[in-house]
């Protein structure tokens, strides 16, 4: 009777094949293997698919695709280094292609969880890209993921940490009011129910046997019969009793290329051959096996084709850290700035730790087109993006830009005069 509580795996209805194509949530999964291969073999993105159509319309050299073409290239080679978690609001107006870019930097273990939507009264088109950041700087930036949906939801796993990169673009002659929010998450979820992170007691490759050999996992201790539940979806591959583990389980993770293992179980709750969601029990805590005269605990494990054991700690681990709260005004969206004294400077990322790109006089006005917690992106008259701290920043509304801009986007007479006798 007491199992009844626990649910019975294998319940869950699959998803159905068209919400990829929707986009209320993509789950994209990838491993090195997978990656190289795709750069091989695969097939245009929207985005170079939609630069592709550019030429075949004959508009490829006109001086509006150029531009957008440069501003897509520009916006990924000096992306906006941004901590997880991180949110912005921009803005894109229809007559100045403009594209967005943010560096995230995903450690080993963690997954990337983004939102991105545009509000648009003409439909617009928004291409999201998502790039592996080359170690070296002569190397290309990779692209992993890529979507060309007015909103979309999806989830990024690399097996390897990095530096990657989310671009945001619309179409030519497109613009409107776009939200970017990027998360992490642990891949893994944490396989001992009501357990955390702090009753792991042995590490992975901790010495065993008087040192003969190495701990493969990490130990996580519960009271004998807590539920043991699966850290990700799979395939039972294995259930059985060994001299080591006592009474195990494994588990093949087919997202990750991974087999995990659960071990020194008091007890089975799967068969070989059932499927498992997250969450979904496998045994429950006990001490069998080579653990028989140590407090009950789980013994987790994750094993990977050509690598052998992995720690699995890091794919446990949650990110710690919250999102900032919004406190720049994002009224003034699209609007014009100028800096509230001389100390301003304008940063390559939302934050006094990011690189200074400038210092700017208090003369210096700029357009406001995005927003992210107590910063505002702005672009200067010369087309050069960056941060400014909010505080820092005042209305500029009918000022002249330098080159005669004026601060609502237009031209002055004697600049318009001058470019036309020229």
């Amino acid at each position: 009777m007491g199992l009844r509580r626990y649910r019975r795996v294998g319940r869950r209805a699959a998803r159905p094949a068209w919400a990829w194509a929707l986009g209320a949530l993509v789950a994209v999964a990838a491993c090195e293997e997978a990656e190289q291969l795709r750069d091989r073999f695969r097939e245009m993105t929207p985005y170079e698919a939609y630069q592709a159509s550019l030429v075949d319309a004959g508009l490829a050299e006109t001086a509006l695709a150029r531009e957008w073409t440069w501003a897509g290239r520009e916006a990924l080679e000096n992306s906006a280094p941004v901590t997880l978690p991180f949110q912005e609001e921009g803005f894109v107006t229809p007559e100045s292609p403009s594209a967005a870019a943010y560096r995230v930097a995903l450690p080993r273990g963690r997954k990337l969880v983004a939102e991105v939507s545009i509000d648009s009264p003409e439909g617009t088109r928004l291409f999201v890209d998502v790039f592996r950041a080359p170690d070296d700087e002569r190397d290309p930036f990779r692209p992993i993921f890529s979507s060309d949906s007015a909103s979309l939801a999806f989830v990024y796993e690399p097996w390897r940490g990095g530096d990657f990169v989310l671009r945001v673009q619309p179409e030519l002659l497109r613009g409107g009011r776009y939200r970017v929010a990027l998360r992490q998450e642990a891949q893994l979820g944490f396989p001992v129910q009501g357990g955390g992170m702090t009753d792991i007691g042995s590490r992975f490759g901790a010495a065993r046997d008087g040192g003969r050999r190495s701990h493969a996992g990490v130990d996580i201790f519960a009271a004998r019969g807590t539920p043991v539940v699966a850290a990700s979806g799979g395939r039972v591959n294995r259930v059985s009793v060994t001299r080591l583990g006592g009474k195990v389980v494994w588990v093949r993770d087919p997202v990750r290329n991974a087999s995990v293992y659960y071990a020194h179980l008091d007890s089975q709750y799967v068969r070989g051959g059932e499927q498992v969601q997250p969450g979904d029990t496998v045994g429950f805590v006990g001490n069998t096996g080579n653990a028989r005269t140590t407090p009950p605990h789980l013994h987790f494990g994750v094993y990977r084709r050509g690598e052998g054991a992995v720690d699995p700690f890091p794919f446990l681990d949650p990110p710690r850290g919250a999102l900032p709260e919004q406190e720049a005004d994002l009224a003034l969206l699209g609007g014009r700035v100028r800096p509230r004294s001389e100390e301003a400077r304008l940063h390559a990322g939302p934050g006094t730790g990011a690189e200074v790109l400038a210092e700017l006089d208090d003369g210096a006005a700029m357009r406001v087109v995005g927003a992210a917690g107590s910063w505002y992106r702005v672009r200067l008259a010369g087309g050069r993006e960056g941060y400014l701290a909010a505080r820092l920043a005042v209305e500029a509304a009918g000022e002249l830009l330098a080159g005669g801009e004026r601060a609502d986007g237009s031209e002055s007479a004697k600049d318009r005069s001058g470019r036309a006798s020229g």
